[in-house]
């Protein structure tokens, strides 16, 4: 079954994450079986065209901007358990992040897919692989520009695990789905 909504549906949705007296926990994945998982995540960085240009370039102060950004995201996806409170440590065996030019922004998307076989599904880490490449992306331009913005950074999909599979719907890649703006 693949979900197609920004809202998990279920009958009885509960946040995992409390116990029952409402106290944050680690959810307890020792019952669950170890399956294929994945999870594929995106986010944007708005910036001035001549920015942009300049980044792509590669003539800035700080060296490779892209590249710096790219292994950053990789490296934080890898360290998700320790910045995100709850989350499991995770064997990963595949973190991917792509940084592509968006002229019509300006700026650059980022996506990341992350993949393991583990009781847990790899969202967080997909979420953070993105978050950080956007983040280093900034602080490597941030000398050319202070006014960059990063923005709608979303799951795209997942694979695995017993809630299925997750694809972000239609609507709201269309931009026909109201995200706040």
């Amino acid at each position: 079954m693949i979900q197609n909504s920004s809202i998990e549906s279920s009958e009885n949705p509960t946040l995992s994450h409390l116990d029952r007296q409402g106290q944050a926990q680690m959810v307890d994945v020792s019952a669950k079986v170890a399956s294929v998982r994945q999870a594929v995540a995106v986010g944007h960085i708005r910036m001035a065209l001549t920015t942009m240009e300049a980044i792509a370039s590669g003539n800035l102060p700080k060296g490779d901007v892209l590249g710096t950004a790219r292994i950053a995201g990789i490296m934080a996806a890898k360290q998700t358990a320790n910045l995100i409170p709850l989350c499991h440590p995770l064997p990963l065996q595949k973190v991917e992040v792509q940084i592509t030019p968006e002229p019509t922004l300006p700026g650059y998307c980022i996506q990341a897919t992350v993949k393991t076989k583990a009781e847990t599904g790899v969202e967080m880490e997909a979420l953070t692989a993105v978050s950080v490449a956007a983040l280093t992306l900034y602080d490597m331009a941030k000398a050319l520009e202070k006014s960059m913005q990063i923005e709608a950074i979303y799951l795209v999909s997942k694979t695995g695990g017993k809630s299925g599979a997750y694809q972000r719907s239609a609507a709201i890649e269309s931009g026909t789905f109201s995200q706040g703006k």
